[in-house]
């Protein structure tokens, strides 16, 4: 299997911090992904019913990836890695 390189920058990585991702953290994961691949970020009345099951369906195979995955690494800080991720943007969209 191939995977692409890059990923969608509003998804963000939600395995192996402390605390662990929330309910909602999954969710706004899932919903993110659905938009990505639909191409749609409201779907139409006749969509609706589809759009909604795809989030619930990503945000249950997600909780399950996270409940699944193993790693010897220590947990990493939010606030380390937001840190980081300013950092990274400043250097990116500098004057």
């Amino acid at each position: 299997m191939v995977y692409a390189g890059d990923m969608c920058r509003n998804i963000r990585t939600l395995h192996n911090f402390e605390p662990p991702a929330s309910d909602d953290e999954v969710r706004a994961a899932a919903l993110q992904y659905v938009r990505k691949v639909s191409g749609s970020t409201k779907p139409s009345q006749a969509n609706e019913e589809a759009f909604a099951h795809a989030v619930d369906e990503v945000a249950r195979i997600t909780e399950e990836l996270l409940g699944a995955l193993v790693t010897t690494a220590p947990p990493k800080d939010r606030e380390v890695e937001a840190a980081k991720a300013r950092a990274r943007s400043e250097k990116r969209f500098a004057a």
